[in-house]
């Protein structure tokens, strides 16, 4: 090869090699962060978070053994890399940050090792129910200003909004039903597969059919129905249906499998998990 040829061939070989040091650093980026989520998993869980798990979350107390150490593994994960933000004045103190951890991981201990909640960015805390303004479309390029005032709210762009009082409240009765943080997170892993739509990620296209089939019948169902376990808010929608039945599923699983068996059955292969055994 002429010196004149090397020259002008240099760029690309340059542009090349660039390129595939760049998808060698990607194919090693999952395995560096397991490797730093293990060491998280390893490490002692502190004696002021456990006291924090008996005084706040008394779910924790029904779950087996075993799974009451992944999910404080989960939290060590979960607290190390996700923000949380105090808004209004609240201080975001260990108490804080461990009551809505410890919920949150609750939807991820049917997995050894999740990749937690890969798109969620931060949490906002809010003392009490905050308010936020939403535009309702009238039509003909109209819209209308509303305000609504709301316990915690979950954001495709990777925010998890919650108010403290109702954070507390909802966790100290594990058997009502009602849990604004199973609530929100639930939105984030249906949000993990692009927008809201109450279809979470499933493996085939034969467990996706089937999830939206049982889905929906148990939808139409509350719609016309009103249900004991079921919060009648679900039937707003599809997104709002998968919330407020991972609420029911992990709070009221006896009461759930009863009336809806196929919708528990979806929920605990997607959670992996048997809430019925605990």
């Amino acid at each position: 090869m002429s010196t004149s040829a090397l020259v002008a061939a240099l760029p690309i070989v340059l542009l090349v090699g660039a390129a595939l040091l760049g998808a060698a650093a990607l194919l090693r980026a999952p395995a560096r962060i397991e490797r730093r989520r293990a060491r998280l998993r390893a490490r002692p869980f502190p004696a002021e978070w456990r006291g924090i798990l008996r005084r706040r979350v008394p779910m924790v107390a029904r779950l087996p053994p075993a799974l009451q150490l992944r999910l404080k593994r989960h939290i060590q994960v979960f607290l190390a890399e996700k923000p949380f933000i105090g808004c209004a004045g609240l201080d975001i103190t260990d108490e804080v940050r461990v009551t809505i951890a410890a919920q949150a991981c609750l939807l991820l201990i049917g997995y050894a090792r999740p990749d937690c909640y890969p798109r969620l960015r931060q949490i906002l805390v809010y003392p009490d129910a905050f308010v936020v303004e939403r535009e309702r479309p009238l039509g003909a390029g109209l819209v209308q200003a509303q305000r609504r005032t709301m316990a915690g709210e979950s954001w495709g762009q990777g925010q998890v909004i919650l108010a403290w009082s109702e954070v507390l409240a909802s966790a100290q009765d594990p058997a009502d039903g009602r849990n604004v943080v199973l609530h929100e997170f639930a939105h984030q892993i249906d949000q993990d597969s692009g927008a809201a739509d109450g279809t979470p990620w499933r493996p085939t296209a034969a467990l996706r059919q089937r999830w939206v089939a049982v889905m929906a019948e148990a939808l139409e169902k509350l719609r016309r129905e009103p249900s004991d376990v079921i919060d009648p808010y679900g039937a707003s929608e599809p997104a709002e249906f998968f919330a407020v039945a991972t609420e029911a599923f992990f709070e009221r699983a006896p009461a759930l499998a009863a009336e809806a068996p196929a919708v528990y059955a979806e929920l605990a292969a997607l959670y992996r998990v048997d809430p019925l055994a605990w």
